[in-house]
């Protein structure tokens, strides 16, 4: 076991491709945009998260945080539903121009963070960074799946069918829709875990037992914990190769009680204490590389305490997927179960 330890992190120090995570720069990128779903109000987030703090909090990590501000999407004149599908042209094109800012931020070095924005924004998001990491893993941390096509869609809702698009396994099962002629499958599914599920369609169901992508409902981690939780799920992805990963999080995997200002809450979510520990392993493998933080809306917060406290939780999660600890410092990569027992002891 020990020896599995050493070579595991051996294999960390030696990986440095353009996609290592070096911790060396940030690269903060706004996408406000809201026609992935019907809700209005969501293309507020990004401005939410930065004026809870965001930046500031970043800045007091060891690494330059470099805020490129927000994409602007402009409106098409005609972009009528196709399949039951709204807004397709809209959001293909904007997913289109988020690939190649965020390929744009990796390949420059930076580890970036993409503030949504609805979760089909992560289309463009994870083909951007595929574009220059092709060997990447995508942790998706959502109460709901988002792996819908047109076709198994009750809603139509690109946001829910973000995923569809990434997997070279429904390729023969999602139909060309207008604005996506650019966006070809790169994901395998055993390159996929999800996290956080509990509102998951009969459709995506099927799915995701069809292709066997590993999933942990709220049920598994109910029955697991958080911790054996996490621990497979990194077993699962880096294995058999350490490789960036790509974070996806979706402010309605934690409970409504924490994260009540979002678009399609689902009670019995993340408390802050999983949500916190699943940002952290993840930095502590060092090779977070890309992260979305998506759907807070400030419009549908009941009150303005129910917005900052949506958006300080998004600053929170997003501090500590880039190394703040729960102590307040940056916390050590190479930091271990071990360690934190043996701190608990002293």
């Amino acid at each position: 076991m020990a020896l599995r330890g050493t070579l595991s992190r051996l294999l960390r120090t030696q990986f440095s491709t353009t996609c290592q995570n070096r911790t060396h720069s940030v690269a903060v990128l706004g996408a406000p945009f809201s026609k992935g779903q019907k809700r209005r109000g969501v293309e507020h987030g990004p401005k939410a998260i930065r004026d809870a703090g965001l930046i500031e909090r970043l800045s007091n990590l060891d690494y330059p945080v470099h805020d490129f501000g927000d994409l602007s999407f402009q409106n098409l004149d005609k972009d009528e539903p196709y399949m039951q599908v709204p807004f397709p042209r809209s959001v293909g094109r904007a997913n289109k121009l988020l690939s190649e800012a965020v390929g744009s931020a990796v390949a420059s070095g930076h580890t970036t963070v993409m503030l949504g924005g609805d979760h089909s924004l992560a289309i463009g998001s994870v083909e951007g960074h595929a574009r220059q990491c092709p060997d990447l893993c995508l942790i998706w941390v959502d109460a709901h799946a988002d792996i819908n096509t047109p076709l198994t869609s009750p809603s139509g809702n690109l946001h829910g069918q973000s995923v569809a698009f990434m997997l070279k396994e429904l390729q023969n099962k999602m139909p060309e829709l207008p604005g996506f002629s650019w966006v070809k499958p790169f994901l395998s599914a055993k390159d996929l875990v999800y996290i956080g599920l509990r509102d998951v369609d009969p459709g995506e169901y099927d799915i995701l037992k069809e292709l066997g992508i590993q999933c942990f409902t709220m049920r598994d981690i109910d029955r697991l914990g958080i911790q054996r939780v996490m621990e497979v799920t990194l077993d699962h992805l880096l294995s058999r190769k350490q490789r960036p990963i790509h974070l996806s999080f979706d402010i309605d995997a934690m409970d409504p009680s924490l994260a009540p200002a979002t678009g399609t809450p689902v009670n019995g979510g993340l408390t802050y204490r999983e949500g916190i520990w699943i940002t952290e392993e993840i930095h502590n493998t060092g090779l977070l590389s890309v992260m979305d933080l998506v759907e807070v809306n400030p419009v549908l917060g009941a009150s303005r305490e129910a917005v900052e406290v949506t958006a300080s939780l998004a600053v929170d999660i997003i501090a500590s997927s880039l190394g703040q600890s729960r102590q307040g410092g940056p916390i050590a990569q190479t930091q271990t179960l071990k360690d934190d027992t043996e701190q608990l002891r002293l």
